[in-house]
């Protein structure tokens, strides 16, 4: 199941700024709080539950029971969409999937194992899946 908020107030939201204006996340820039290695964003740009979902799902395979992962991100706006051969007016489309909006310098995902080489291959077979560029972080 993807992920997606359970309850929000408004249905359809407006997509905000640009993404080429936003500055650099000072939430997560002071380094890692849960794990000994993690994946870093170094550009801002949009992550689907899909993508996110894919990158959990990867890692949790790679590290098995020899480690913790922990997800820093969470989509929480709703991108919306019309039908094909729909005519232009009539409203806004109903929501299709739901985003998260990256800055770059936030750390996506954190792994906490015992041996360090598991959680470096991991994250690396993750970084493949994210439609962003990232880089390993150490704690």
């Amino acid at each position: 199941m993807l992920l997606s908020p359970r309850k929000f107030k408004y249905r359809k939201q407006q997509k905000g700024k640009s993404f080429n204006k936003i500055l650099p996340s000072k939430s997560f820039a002071d380094g890692l709080r849960f794990g000994c290695v993690g994946l870093k964003a170094l550009e801002p740009g949009r992550l689907t539950a899909r993508q996110i979902q894919s990158v959990r799902q990867c890692i949790n395979k790679k590290i098995k029971k020899q480690g913790r992962l922990k997800v820093n991100i969470f989509p929480q706006t709703p991108i919306t969409k019309k039908p094909v051969e729909v005519r232009m007016g009539k409203g806004k489309g109903n929501v299709d999937h739901w985003v998260c909006k990256v800055k770059s310098g936030t750390v996506l995902y954190e792994v906490e194992s015992s041996s360090q080489s598991i959680a470096l291959r991991a994250l690396e077979s993750g970084q493949i899946r994210l439609p962003i560029k990232t880089k390993l972080v150490f704690n």
